[in-house]
């Protein structure tokens, strides 16, 4: 049965088997380290805490000025280990080069298992893996006319650059009336139009006829909470209306 409660100490002797099966002559408490593994040239430093902590991870760091072999040992934890949270921590441990160990605590006894292994981080290979989403962040800053939101802001509304072109049409509709995708673009809307148009995500435009769309009375009084965006985007529009007219003029 698992036990009531649970010591830094219970994780010790679990983790102490493990490497003794493989031949590690192994230690407790050597010189602030709280295990050590050593077999002939190779020593492995192991630093147990009930929690992932910061304080664990520092440790851990520091033991890295010994040896490139040094793990974090915790009990397993209690929610899922392909859920995001532990994906995200097997990351960490994995961008610091430290090895992880889990200890079970079971009705047949503790039993330690090491989940990742100390190796150097590939921070190249990183970044190729995840490429998409970097060019989907600087695609996201393009799309954005100012910085409109507080970095670390929670439980706020956050301005995307996906609703600033959907009021960037609004915009376009409150001022000159129902629109096709088509003229939209020329204004300037780019070539997301037509999908705001037909996914409606806000409710903010509906079909008046085909090919044709306008502002819902909620589309026109929800753009009033952006009145630095309004007027950036009517601004905006009168430029571009002025500048095609100077064209048709010395055409």
């Amino acid at each position: 049965m698992g036990k009531d409660k649970l010591y830094e100490s219970d994780l010790y002797e679990p983790i102490r088997k493990l490497f003794v099966r493989e031949g590690y002559e192994v230690n407790g408490e050597v010189k602030d380290c709280d295990l050590t593994a050593v077999k002939g040239e190779e020593l492995i430093i192991v630093e147990m805490k009930k929690n992932l902590t910061v304080e664990l991870l520092i440790q851990a760091a520091k033991r890295q000025r010994l040896t490139d072999l040094v793990y974090i040992a915790i009990p397993k934890p209690k929610y899922k280990m392909y859920s995001k949270k532990w994906h995200d921590m097997c990351h960490l441990i994995k961008r610091l080069e430290l090895g992880l160990i889990i200890v079970s605590f079971l009705k047949s006894g503790a039993k330690a298992e090491i989940i990742l292994s100390p190796a150097p981080f590939d921070r190249k290979r990183s970044m190729q893996m995840n490429k998409k989403k970097r060019l989907n962040l600087l695609k996201e800053i393009e799309g954005r006319s100012a910085d409109y939101n507080i970095g670390g802001s929670n439980k706020t509304k956050i301005m995307t650059a996906y609703k600033e072109n959907c009021i960037q049409i609004a915009c376009y509709m409150e001022r000159e009336g129902p629109l096709s995708p088509k003229n939209l673009r020329k204004m300037g809307t780019g070539d997301k139009t037509l999908s705001i148009l037909t996914q409606n995500y806000y409710g903010w435009f509906e079909k008046v006829s085909r090919g044709i769309y306008t502002l819902t009375e909620k589309g026109n009084t929800e753009i009033k909470e952006y009145p630095e965006l309004v007027k950036y985007y009517l601004d905006l529009l009168s430029g571009t209306t002025h500048n095609q007219n100077d064209e048709g003029q010395n055409g």
